[in-house]
């Protein structure tokens, strides 16, 4: 039997005795502070062989100490790729835009999204197909939370936990709705991405045609759109401003653009809208250049 130390002995602190008291002496600290701290002791500890921390663990830990810091905004899905009904829709028209969005839950609305009467699930419908019962959307659904983009997401979460809603609308100070958070976004930002087992899988956002032409989400990364057509779209300076091949269209033009219209890019290639509605572009077809060939298109 492996003895203990003796009295007036001092024992190394285990890592997590280590890491609490850290924690502790971080107390107000901003989340970087305590972002780096963190690592700095995780990496510590691990070179002087206490124990080395798998990725995921490590990803985890540092994710659950920056989530008190998180405000509602950080974590919401953005005004424009919330999916809803008119509250006068009819039970064909529900089921047609949850095929369509591949969502069990929509937003209802009544006019425009700033005035969100609640959510409806799949659920919800069952009662009402086959049997010729009368529907209407006002009298099923459910309540939503009516949240600050300010709020922290902490504190929404214990709302949630205590008021069994899993979904908020977040709301700018003139009561415009701004965007929506689902309990499942406040889980993925400690535990990463979480995907439902009826979750369809997305598909590739970048679709190279037999034509040569290239179909993409709009949402695409605009470096992901470099590397796929091996030429740099922006310089460095205007690239702060944009991530996506959507906000490179937008900077062209200053303006959304119409289903079908095309927007030459410098470099030769023709941007062709395949799909979008007067908030966002969603669906774009790549048109080549027939040779590649200036300051902003140069080969990557």
């Amino acid at each position: 039997m492996k003895a203990g130390p003796r009295r007036g002995e001092s024992q190394a602190p285990s890592f997590m005795e280590g890491l609490l008291r850290r924690i502790r002496e971080l107390t107000g600290r901003d989340e970087e502070d305590v972002r780096e701290a963190l690592e700095d002791m995780i990496e510590e500890a691990e070179s002087r062989g206490i124990g080395r921390l798998p990725p995921e663990e490590r990803t985890l830990l540092l994710n659950a100490v920056a989530f008190g810091e998180l405000r509602v905004d950080d974590v919401m899905v953005p005004r424009a790729d919330i999916e809803g009904v008119d509250v006068e829709a009819g039970l064909a028209e529900v089921i047609a835009a949850m095929r369509r969005s591949g969502h069990s839950r929509l937003i209802v609305y009544r006019g425009t999204l700033d005035e969100v009467l609640g959510i409806i699930h799949v659920k919800d419908l069952l009662p009402f197909w086959g049997d010729g019962k009368a529907f209407s959307l006002a009298e099923i659904v459910r309540p939503v939370l009516v949240v600050p983009p300010s709020m922290r997401v902490l504190d929404l979460l214990l709302e949630m936990r205590r008021s069994h809603q899993h979904v908020a609308i977040v709301v700018d100070e003139f009561g415009g709705t701004d965007g929506l958070v689902t309990m499942e976004d406040i889980c993925e930002e400690i535990v990463g991405e979480l995907q439902d087992e009826h979750e369809r899988t997305t598909p590739p956002v970048l679709v190279e045609r037999p034509d040569g032409t290239v179909e993409a989400d709009a949402r695409v990364d605009l470096e992901a759109v470099e590397e796929h057509l091996g030429l740099r779209l922006l310089d460095e300076e205007e690239r702060e401003d944009v991530d996506t091949l959507g906000g490179l269209i937008y900077a062209l033009i200053d303006r959304i653009p119409e289903k079908g219209e095309t927007i030459p890019h410098p470099a030769g290639i023709l941007f062709e809208i395949l799909d979008a509605d007067p908030r966002r572009i969603r669906r774009v077809l790549i048109h080549r250049p027939p040779a590649a060939g200036s300051p902003k298109g140069e080969p990557m």
